[in-house]
């Protein structure tokens, strides 16, 4: 097995600094972190309208603690509530909400129907009354709606009974999810009936208040698929005109139908062939991967490749979407890649590389887009397994331009006002800090509510803590 030293081994920065050398990573990042308003991270953007306060930013995730019916519980409410409290002036979405049933990842996933309007529209009026009695100020708070069908790993009814609605066939995925035939596929006529539903969730949005939705292309579901979908016959498939017809129809609807909305995309920029646990429990690359239907890949699969990401977002441009969240690969298959972390997840695999790799690769790629496109607003991800170094990347990265926003996820559930402590110039709670053990991600995959069972009191002393525990000896 390969080891890595524990980012929290490296003590100093000069540690930090060396390990990057170690690894040849261009990585940036500031000695001293600024505190106060003049913090490169304290500053203020526009957006169209739109006035974020700072420059972090809450992504969304689901906590599979929702209704049968999707709507939230109290532990969503309690979720949000922290985000409020972060200090992040950004909420990306605030979590994945499916747009219909049969696009729920699980079958606890919210869900935008009608009959859950004043539930979901509650979320966003508790979060910023949260961050008004916290930081007082919400006039540069913004928040928005992460909208999505979740395509191929799409489980609405059982935790353990895949019911996949793929955009095409993939060697690769598809015995993973026991798909042997094309009964699985969305037709053409089915997407369009989607496509209208991503349009009445919006309008559904806007009149809840929330300022943008976000029309999620990533991590494998329905939106990234497609983007890859050179095999799909039909309208929506072969060509990138086809390719991104999905978006295109989208953003033409909401714009009739709720034209006050922003509208932005989280995206995964780059993916690599399909991971499997290899023998000695480090991932490697699925033999039956074809990597024409990797998005953001070289011709093997293997390595990144901008080339149509940057079209992508020459047509967000075109279409006048301003707001761009970067990520990459998937949950599913590509883990590594998407969310580097120490310790995986129980179904898994061990890093094949050093996690700070995958944080550099991420950084770079989303660098590159900014530079390309500086009139978009930009918000990274994958940072949180930089851990105690975090904030020194983060303040590097927006004083050089590489990215307009931080985005957060995995450690605000361990340490929620992260971004607040940084900005306030206060030390950080150590052990408060994400190590990335992954029990978040193990939990759903054991059919559990999310959530950080190794770092939050509260999390700790709820029973699902003793479940996940023995089944994680299994």
């Amino acid at each position: 097995m390969p080891t890595y030293p524990r980012i929290a081994s490296l003590k100093t920065f000069d540690d930090f600094q060396d390990r990057l050398r170690e690894l040849d990573l261009q990585l940036v990042a500031d000695e001293a972190v600024d505190s106060g308003d003049t913090s490169p991270l304290a500053q203020s953007a526009k957006v169209g309208e739109l006035t974020i306060g700072n420059r972090f930013c809450i992504l969304p995730m689901e906590g599979w603690d929702g209704t049968a019916d999707g709507k939230p519980t109290d532990l969503t409410r309690r979720r949000w509530k922290n985000f409020g409290i972060s200090g992040a002036k950004l909420m990306w979405g605030g979590e994945a909400v499916a747009v219909r049933h049969d696009g729920r990842a699980n079958p606890n996933q919210l869900c935008l129907t009608e009959n859950n309007l004043s539930e979901i529209g509650a979320l966003r009026e508790l979060l910023i009354a949260a961050h008004a009695e916290r930081f007082g100020n919400t006039d540069d708070l913004v928040v928005g709606l992460q909208l999505t069908h979740s395509g191929r790993f799409a489980r609405p009814n059982e935790k353990t009974k895949p019911e996949p609605r793929a955009a095409q066939r993939n060697p690769a995925l598809d015995p993973r999810l026991n798909i042997t035939d094309d009964s699985g596929i969305m037709t053409d006529d089915e997407l369009k009936s989607l496509i209208d539903d991503f349009v009445v969730a919006s309008a559904r949005a806007a009149k809840l208040g929330y300022q943008f939705v976000d029309v999620k292309h990533c991590h494998g579901y329905l939106g990234h698929e497609l983007l890859s979908g050179v095999d799909r016959p039909g309208e929506f498939g072969g060509s990138f005109e086809n390719r991104t017809r999905f978006l295109r129809e989208i953003v033409a609807g909401i714009r009739a139908e709720a034209p006050e909305l922003e509208l932005g995309v989280r995206l995964s920029i780059f993916d690599f062939l399909p991971y499997r646990k290899s023998e000695s429990g480090i991932g490697e690359p699925e033999p039956a991967g074809d990597p024409r239907l990797v998005f953001g890949s070289n011709s093997r699969g293997d390595g990144v490749e901008l080339t149509e990401p940057i079209q992508f977002l020459e047509l967000m441009q075109s279409l006048g979407m301003k707001l761009i969240c970067t990520t990459a690969g998937s949950p599913y298959y590509t883990p590594h890649l998407q969310r580097p972390a120490f310790f995986p997840p129980s179904d898994g695999y061990q890093p094949p590389e050093d996690p700070l790799i995958g944080v550099d690769r991420q950084i770079a790629a989303t660098a590159e887009l900014k530079k390309r496109f500086p009139e978009m607003f930009v918000v990274g991800s994958g940072y949180t397994y930089l851990q105690d170094w975090l904030p020194n990347v983060a303040q590097a990265v927006v004083l050089n331009g590489l990215a307009d926003s931080i985005g957060l996820g995995r450690m605000v559930l361990s340490y929620p006002d992260l971004p607040a402590d940084v900005l306030e110039g206060n030390q950080l709670a150590r052990k408060k800090v994400c190590r990335t053990f992954s029990d978040c991600t193990t939990a759903p995959r054991k059919g559990i509510i999310s959530g950080c069972y190794p770092l939050d009191p509260y999390y700790k002393n709820l029973p699902e803590r003793k479940e996940l525990l023995a089944l994680k000896k299994q």
